[in-house]
């Protein structure tokens, strides 16, 4: 990390646990104060406390971004309580896999709501108070990091619905990207290949162990490999944008 985030604000879906919470923690030691939204209380009071224990600021903010205006609530509570808005990182997800004839039509539901139109809720609500923070101090820039997915660059069969979702994720952080980018407020798109989260577990029985045998014994991400992914992002010069980030395990062909 080349710089500091002191005075900052950043704000965190999907903060109750995975890429989400390691993400918090990550930014909190670099300076920035954090809101964690989520929707299970108890696991962001307890990621609070260990940040303010550490010499952090954090929020918490209960809120399922699923919801237009709850995702919108949870942005201004960010403002009103912490003071600005520099940062959102659009974390919160679900992975439902599975054949496409006979799928269950509220899994692939719950997949747009979730990965799509909640970050979709988040960009639209927090897009004036990033605007607001790139024109003044301490930094004069500001970013929205979007959680794409290595299936956002490629479909897979077993994974239609959450592969279109993350191509979504991808042409909306693109778009918005090149709208917002003379106001420095910086739009990028994260892609992972397998991490080692909860991410999976959502899952049948069969579908876990579909998985399990397609990666084998490899050595998978950790959720504070994408941290550190997005701190290096927030952290670059005014003046350079990472646009996009693939980050794959060594072994993952």
């Amino acid at each position: 990390m080349t710089a500091r985030l002191d005075g900052t604000v950043a704000l965190i879906t999907g903060a109750s646990s995975g890429i989400g919470a390691a993400t918090a923690s990550e930014l909190a030691r670099a300076g920035a104060a954090v809101a964690l939204v989520g929707r299970r209380k108890d696991r962001l009071t307890d990621l609070a406390a260990e940040i303010t224990d550490a010499g952090g600021r954090a929020l918490v903010v209960p809120a399922d971004i699923t919801d237009a205006q709850a995702a919108a609530d949870a942005v201004e509570r960010t403002v009103a309580e912490l003071g600005r808005l520099d940062t959102l990182v659009n974390n919160a997800g679900l992975m439902l896999l599975g054949p496409a004839p006979g799928a269950d039509l509220d899994d692939w539901r719950r997949m747009i709501d979730i990965n799509l139109m909640g970050l979709m809720y988040c960009a639209h609500a927090a897009t004036p108070h990033l605007v607001a923070a790139a024109a003044q101090g301490p930094r004069r820039i500001a970013d929205i990091v979007n959680i794409g997915s290595l299936a956002g660059r490629g479909a897979f069969a077993m994974s239609a619905v959450y592969c279109a979702t993350k191509f979504g994720v991808g042409a909306f952080s693109e778009a918005l990207r090149q709208e917002l980018a003379r106001q420095h407020v910086r739009v990028s798109v994260i892609e992972p290949g397998s991490v080692d989260t909860e991410l999976r577990d959502h899952n049948s029985a069969a579908v876990r162990e579909q998985l399990a045998g397609a990666f084998g014994s490899i050595e998978r991400l950790q959720a504070g490999d994408i941290a550190d992914s997005v701190s290096y992002i927030v952290t670059r010069p005014r003046h350079v944008a990472v646009a996009e980030l693939l980050v794959r395990p060594t072994e993952q062909v």
